[in-house]
């Protein structure tokens, strides 16, 4: 039997709250933080390209700095080395840890990030140099800025004004930060089997700042799509052929990879994959009603993106088959002619890359198995003498929080507290694999908690954070911490 004890003096009682000081600290003070914003940006610590692997090493370095000049206990934990497809090997930068406090009457909060970026060039179309953090109109351009150095700054930020202020935290604060999320957090899964019964064994709560509002009200996130990722493979002749010539006498493998592909999505949407649409959790009214009172605009979506027709033209409909339903996408086709120009070819071997979302009740294995036998036997009846072969490279499971844990209570109390008004509960189309790792391994519950905003360009051209994001940000943050530690420990 478990015995909760709560004393009956709360050691942080409400009214001593001082967030109308930290909230000045944070204002007066902005300046600072969007210089040490400039500094982060202008190390292009782009994960997926090797050559730029030193960069991502200073970029970690930086980041343990950072925390060791606040006094915190820091580590620089080393997680092995990549292997690249040419079969040599590469350092894996460093996942940092940190502490602040070790109070066992406080809450333990731990905080994840990445300090990694998507590449950017100024020739792919940015209006700035995508490294050098270009302030317009209170909008602060730069690769990373949103995804995901603003918002590690602004927790790292929020310690250091309690500090500045002599003010105690209200609970302990943990950090755990990455150099790898961009390209599928390599090493991360295993560091945190690793640490379960050391670094995480007093951990509480993790907090997940690595998304973005959904308009202009601010948003707790309580949900994420996972995805199954494909390679379908159909190989004929041992070699490209000459249309003219061969054309008409051999059976072609891109006309049988084009005829199975177009079975998996119909026009209007629907996941032809028998099983998959059976497997997924059904809408609750109470799921509809969440959906029906939510800020959002169809039609500036649809100019954001550029598009005169939606899948759907209703907002419950949109949002659920944007966030809880799963998707079929059809990525591209490696090995088809697809230079500028044309050229008569029948190419030998081509192979499509698809995934498929994944939603709540779905399971990886599962999908593989249903995805497989059903483009085979599809294929099967093409009677080609062509081979096929599917295999999937990803399967990132989906994760669900409960938006009534207090977690959530607690992120609307803080959002009431800086903002003023109640918060959307969302749910991200993307995939975040690292929440599902977080609590399959440590049992912990999770929330997200995102500062960006809607239209910050994350992985895109001219990628920015608002300024007033970044600074009202970091009030939430602060005031956060505040309404975590009034919950009961357990």
């Amino acid at each position: 039997m478990l015995l909760v004890v709560i004393s009956s003096v709360s050691p942080h009682p409400h009214h001593l709250f001082e967030y109308d000081e930290l909230s000045q600290y944070v204002d007066s003070h902005q300046e600072e933080y969007v210089q040490t914003l400039r500094d982060w940006v202008a190390v292009e610590s782009d994960s997926s390209d090797v050559l730029r692997r030193p960069d991502c090493h200073r970029m970690m370095d930086m980041t343990a700095e950072k925390l060791q000049a606040m006094g915190g206990k820091v580590e620089l934990v080393d997680i092995g080395v990549q292997e690249l497809p040419d079969g040599k090997t590469v350092a894996l930068p460093k996942v940092v840890t940190a502490q602040f406090g070790s109070d066992p009457s406080k809450q333990t909060v731990c905080v994840y990030g990445h300090v990694d970026v998507q590449p950017a060039k100024l020739e792919d179309g940015w209006a700035t140099e995508p490294y050098n953090l270009t302030d317009i109109d209170g909008h602060l351009y730069g690769r990373g800025a949103s995804d995901n150095k603003a918002p590690v700054l602004a927790w790292i930020h929020t310690v250091e004004v309690y500090q500045a202020l002599s003010i105690d935290l209200p609970v302990n604060v943990k950090f755990i930060i990455e150099g790898m999320e961009e390209t599928g957090s390599n090493g991360l899964d295993a560091m945190i089997v690793a640490q379960k019964d050391t670094f995480f064994s007093d951990v509480d709560y993790i907090i997940i700042s690595d998304c973005g509002w959904l308009s202009r009200r601010p948003a707790l996130t309580y949900g994420t799509r996972g995805n199954c990722y494909f390679f379908a493979e159909v190989e004929g002749p041992k070699q490209d052929l000459h249309s003219g010539v061969y054309g008409g006498t051999v059976i072609e493998p891109m006309t049988d990879l084009i005829g199975i592909l177009d079975t998996l999505i119909s026009p209007s949407g629907k996941i032809l994959i028998p099983g998959i649409r059976e497997a997924v959790a059904p809408l609750s009214d109470e799921e509809w009603k969440m959906y029906q009172d939510i800020e959002f605009d169809i039609e500036s979506f649809k100019s954001k993106i550029g598009v005169s027709q939606l899948m759907y033209s209703n907002k419950v409909d949109l949002l659920a088959h944007r966030w809880r339903y799963p998707t079929v996408t059809i990525h591209g086709i490696e090995g088809a002619f697809s230079g500028p120009g044309s050229k008569t070819v029948i190419p030998a071997k081509v192979i499509a890359k698809f995934s498929i979302r994944q939603v709540p009740n779905m399971d990886p294995a599962v999908v593989k198995k249903q995805v497989t036998d059903y483009l085979n036997s599809v294929f099967a009846k093409r009677k080609s003498p062509n081979k096929l072969k599917v295999t999937m490279i990803i399967g990132a499971k989906p994760w669900l929080a409960d938006t009534k844990h207090p977690l959530y209570e607690a992120g609307k109390a803080a959002v009431k507290r800086v903002f003023d008004v109640e918060p959307d509960l969302i749910r991200e189309g993307g995939t975040i694999p690292i929440a599902k790792t977080f609590e399959d391994v440590t049992g912990k519950s999770i929330i997200m908690m995102p500062i960006g905003g809607f239209d910050d360009g994350l992985h895109s051209q001219n990628e920015k954070m608002s300024r007033y994001n970044y600074i009202e940000g970091t009030k939430l943050f602060i005031a956060y911490l505040h309404e975590v530690a009034h919950l009961k420990k357990d």
